[in-house]
């Protein structure tokens, strides 16, 4: 029995080294009963997936497999394979993430998150939606893993000056002289005092309570009841920014992976297709947020008590104080700030030009200044990598007429905003590669035709109302992203969803957009998301906290996505009609399959 144990303890301590030697092994069938060159390519996507959900392998070198994988299996030649790990879709991913560095590197997060907290209030409720706002508006433009780290330390002062260590206040000096004071009779709610009696109270009618003994016991009630109340609220401000953090990443096109893997892989189905670009998703995605976080506000406030006004309007006093105690917090750690430095008012005027010239490049209601230079030349990446070059060579200090005439001036030039070095240490490399690992996986599905084998294994489907299968998708993406990678999720969805569309007879957009949205909406378990993992490390959260709060959430992320791509969805990406570019691919989708059948096209 020892030895079994023995053994088992081993087998567990490389596990992830089995699962590498033998994953291959049990995927082998499919080599052989799924057609040849559409086999092999959905080999390595499954493997793929093993990979990422398991960690076997690091998410980034599992991202490289293709590049042997697809040349060796004869799905894809290594030419085409490599140049997918650095499209002009990655490049604006890099520049974004460099642009947070800046952010970062000159602390213009802190203070804009103190300034929002000092500007909604101290009231709890108010406090939960500071944080969900800021929290939002800094996931739109870092990575949610980053903005749900920055705000954590934040969320812990505020609660700290709140609440004190989650110990509760008593509510006033009676209170306490009445605590204080229980008797022996009370040690069934607290351990007797030294020197006192030891009589307990109980049901039975011997031991008769005087009206003195009720009023203290009311009172000890009344103050496990507000632990519990303050216990509630502060898993409420703790869940609250994670959930921010999931939303805000899907109002920009740059906010999260799987919003880039969508805009590479249209690239590669539809190279036609134009209708996505940084302005269109922000005016599709940007209201859907708003929207989002407010309703997830209702929903956080009112099942964590921050909307209970009996907790918060019921002793005035001691709330006012507590509020107090907060904005004081609040304002003093914006003190600590300084003033605006010359830095942080640089790195905000280059962020308000990136985002200015982001949207007005290709905004399809106006002509964007794009129309200035010749057709296909200029997409985002040329405007993120020309402001990535800005900030490496501007001075992070304001430049005087003085150090050039000054025999005392330092000979040291200013530092940049940002330098490489920081750029090559805070980059998160793997999370480029995971991108390019997806668009190699879109480029062999197209090659290898297993798009089209995904297609037509979804006749039966093909006759559902267009509402019914989005629902049926999202709920199936839904699903799958509380286990596996959201990026991962998107990667093997989004070919489903764009055969499916095309087999409805619907813009392909209809469903692939908010597909790719919803695979950002995981809520329910800490592993769904690093996020949620940072929230659930803190101690003071527990997975039925996470499942029964967020399954809501989910819900109403689904319903929401319906509203907006029924709604406004339909003017912003022009859904109402099969457009040319669905089309011209259905065509040449035929012409392939039409070759193998008669030889001829």
């Amino acid at each position: 029995m020892v030895k079994i144990s023995v053994i088992a303890k081993k087998a567990w301590s490389l596990r992830k080294s089995i699962v590498v030697c033998f994953g291959p092994l049990v995927l082998l069938p499919i080599l052989f009963t799924a057609p040849p060159k559409e086999g092999r390519c959905l080999y390595v996507i499954l493997l793929m997936v093993i990979y990422w959900c398991t960690e076997a392998l690091p998410i980034a070198v599992t991202s490289l497999l293709p590049i042997c994988l697809f040349p060796l299996l004869g799905v894809l030649p290594s030419t085409k394979v490599c140049p997918q790990y650095f499209l002009d879709t990655n490049a604006l991913f890099m520049s974004g993430l460099i642009m947070a560095l800046a952010i970062e590197e000159w602390n213009l997060h802190r203070r804009i998150a103190l300034s929002v907290l000092l500007f909604v209030g101290a009231s709890p409720p108010m406090l939960i939606l500071g944080m969900m706002i800021t929290t939002a508006c800094l996931s739109m433009w870092l990575s949610n893993t980053a903005s749900t780290a920055m705000m954590m330390p934040i969320a812990s002062a505020v609660l700290q000056s709140l609440f004190g260590s989650m110990e509760v206040s008593l509510e006033s000096t009676k209170l306490k002289d009445a605590i204080d004071g229980l008797d022996h009779k009370d040690n069934a709610l607290k351990e007797p005092l030294p020197n006192e009696e030891s009589c307990f109270i109980s049901d039975d009618s011997s031991h008769p309570q005087t009206p003195e003994t009720d009023v203290n016991f009311t009172l000890v009630q009344q103050k496990e009841k507000e632990k519990e109340n303050q216990k509630r609220l502060w898993k409420g401000f703790l869940i609250s920014i994670p959930y921010s953090a999931s939303i805000g990443g899907t109002a920009t096109l740059t906010g999260t992976t799987p919003n880039l893997i969508l805009l590479g892989q249209l690239k590669t189905y539809f190279p036609d297709c134009d209708m996505v670009n940084f302005a269109s998703w922000f005016m599709f995605s940007c209201p859907l947020a708003i929207l989002f976080l407010f309703i997830g506000w209702l929903w956080l406030s009112f099942l964590y008590g921050g909307l209970n006004p009996r907790l918060w309007s019921k002793k005035g006093s001691t709330n006012t104080e507590s509020q107090a105690r907060v904005r004081a917090a609040i304002k003093s750690d914006y003190e600590k700030l300084g003033p605006l430095t010359f830095a942080e008012a640089a790195v905000s005027v280059f962020f308000f030009f990136f985002a200015v010239l982001l949207f007005t490049r290709d905004p399809k209601f106006i002509p964007g200044w794009s129309k200035f230079f010749q057709k296909g030349y200029v997409s985002d990446a040329v405007t993120a990598i020309s402001f990535v070059i800005a900030l490496c060579f501007f001075p992070s200090q304001k430049p005087s007429l003085k150090w050039w005439f000054s025999p005392k001036a330092s000979g040291i030039t200013n530092p940049p905003l940002l330098s490489w070095k920081k750029i090559q240490l805070n980059l998160p490399w793997n999370v480029v590669l995971l991108l390019g690992g997806g668009y190699a996986i879109a480029k062999g599905c197209e090659a290898s035709g297993l798009s089209v084998w995904f297609g037509n294994q979804l006749h039966p489907v093909a006759n559902l109302e267009p509402t019914i299968a989005a629902v049926l998708i999202f709920l199936v993406i839904s699903c799958f992203t509380e286990f596996a990678s959201n990026t991962a999720t998107i990667v093997i969805m989004l070919p489903i969803m764009s055969e499916l569309a095309m087999h409805l007879k619907v813009n392909p957009l209809y469903l692939m957009v908010p597909g790719t949205i919803v695979g950002s909406y995981a809520f329910m378990l800490p592993i769904s998301t690093p996020p949620n993992s940072i929230a659930f490390a803190t101690g003071h959260l527990k997975v039925k906290d996470m499942v029964k709060t967020g399954i809501v959430m989910n819900i109403m992320g689904i319903l929401l996505l319906l509203l907006a791509i029924n709604t406004w969805g339909q003017y912003v990406f022009e859904l109402s009609t099969y457009p040319d570019w669905a089309k011209i691919h259905t065509k040449g989708i035929q012409n392939v399959t039409m070759i193998p059948v008669n030889g001829t096209v």
